[in-house]
């Protein structure tokens, strides 16, 4: 069948675009071997979307995808890096991170950073925030790339056949990331999987399909940019465009342009507009999750803006009674038990009051993208080292009253323990006012404090701490 019969005709020579609701013709494709194969399956009649009939909005094409791409080249190395920086920050090298034993795709063993305090706030509100962010430019990206998801014959040479791979791996990674993440970030786990070790491995066939397809389309890309929209160079023109001005890229051998393009009824300024505007107002009512002066804007945060009254009033992960423990285990018939010396210490909340206490303003941030500021007074954790005979130690383990669950324990490497910020936290308060006693669902009677640790790792009503060394 040619193309005077399929009712195509030739768009206007030079290279102009066609004008809107014109019937263009796509450059002839080229086979690579087997060609046989691939023409035969070019032959065979497809219904729609395989039609390249069936998209025919005019603001697609080449320039406005590569738009969306430059944008995301940029934005989402940042949210794949946040996300690993967050998985080493739990201490996958005492196997408390999730998931545990990962094999090849273990990062390389290091020890967290306790110095500056809000170094895991940052990551990990980037992580979060910045995917909320990135999530209208992605919808974007995914939408002006549409008619390649369903182009026939699917693959045309060996070489496009990898490309089609790399691309199924990123479509299908940045999409399971994205919804698994979001969906995390709201408490919702319909699913019926762990979500972090889905996620974890999920990252990596996302960053693989991410990395291929940026080798790959990287040259295209930045050809496009360069060159304009349609390889006119009227950028200014084209952004200015109001939407009866608006004209269709025109077509080219990557087969993003409309064949048959519709009238448009919004500009490539208005598409931007819109996109554009939708990441900063997603930003806008998340980004206070994670900045104290911007949290009565958050309004995605999925734990509302109150938890409690006076210095207490912060987020909380887990409840006291979520965690299953006796309200009578946290009376006066509480201890502390401090071993790892030769002998073990016991110290009741009146002793551990009567020590040298130290106060000390500091961030808490959890792995879900929230964090707060809050001034904590206690004991140092490296005094109560001392106080337990190991002045020096290699990393502590530290034991809650709860037993069961991520929120139980937690193995403290030795820059964290010695830390001079790093406390075991009788009271809080807000920056600048009194401490005030933990409430019982933030800790009381004792909770662990360390500089840019995650949340979770930041054990409450803690009954003992075994500090060790080495040879221990």
């Amino acid at each position: 069948m040619d193309r005077t019969d399929r009712g195509e005709t030739e768009r206007p020579a030079g290279g102009d675009a066609a004008p809107p609701g014109a019937v263009r013709v796509a450059p002839e494709p080229e086979y690579a071997f087997p060609r046989s194969l691939w023409r035969g399956l070019a032959r065979i009649p497809v219904p729609p979307p395989a039609s390249p009939r069936t998209w025919r909005s005019p603001l697609r094409g080449t320039w406005l995808t590569s738009v969306f791409g430059a944008t995301l080249l940029v934005g989402l190395p940042v949210v794949i890096l946040t996300g690993l920086m967050s998985y080493a920050a739990y201490g996958p090298q005492f196997g408390q991170a999730i998931p545990g034993d990962v094999g090849y795709l273990h990062l390389p063993f290091f020890d967290w950073p306790s110095s500056p305090s809000w170094l895991y706030r940052l990551t990990q509100g980037l992580h979060v925030v910045g995917g909320m962010v990135l999530t209208p430019i992605v919808l974007a990206k995914l939408w002006s790339v549409v008619p390649k998801l369903f182009v026939w014959p699917p693959v045309r040479s060996i070489a496009q056949l990898l490309e089609r791979l790399s691309l199924l791996a990123l479509v299908g990674g940045v999409l399971f990331e994205f919804v698994t993440g979001l969906m995390n970030s709201q408490y919702d786990y319909s699913w019926g999987f762990g979500f972090y070790v889905a996620h974890y491995y999920g990252a990596w066939v996302f960053i693989a399909g991410f990395v291929t397809h940026v080798a790959i389309k990287l040259p295209t890309m930045l050809h496009a940019l360069r060159a304009g929209p349609g390889g006119t160079g009227a950028l200014g023109r084209w952004l200015h465009d109001s939407p009866a001005e608006t004209e269709p890229e025109p077509m080219d051998e990557h087969g993003l342009a409309a064949l048959a393009p519709n009238r448009p009824t919004l500009s490539r300024r208005g598409l931007l507009g819109m996109v554009g505007g939708g990441s900063v107002l997603v930003g806008v009512l998340s980004v206070g999750q994670t900045w104290d002066a911007l949290r009565p804007l958050a309004l995605l945060s999925p734990r509302g803006q109150s938890y409690g009254d006076g210095p207490n009033d912060f987020q909380i992960n887990r409840t006291l009674a979520g965690s299953g423990i006796d309200p009578a285990a946290l009376d006066g018939g509480w201890r502390l038990r401090l071993t790892g010396g030769s002998s073990g210490v016991s110290l009741s909340r009146e002793a551990l009051l009567g020590l040298p206490q130290h106060t000390a303003t500091l961030p808490i941030a959890c792995v879900e993208g929230w964090s707060v500021t809050r001034t904590w007074s206690g004991v140092r954790l490296r005094d109560l080292a001392a106080l337990a005979g190991v002045p020096d130690p290699d990393n502590a383990f530290v034991q809650s009253i709860e037993t069961t669950g991520a929120f139980a324990r937690a193995t403290l490497q030795a820059d964290q323990v010695r830390n001079p910020d790093a406390l075991l936290a009788l009271r809080v308060g807000n920056e600048g006012e009194e401490t005030a006693d933990l409430a019982p669902d933030h800790g009381y009677p004792a909770r662990v404090i360390v500089p840019a640790l995650p949340g979770v790792h930041n054990t409450k009503w803690v009954s003992s701490i075994d500090f060790r060394t080495r040879g221990s």
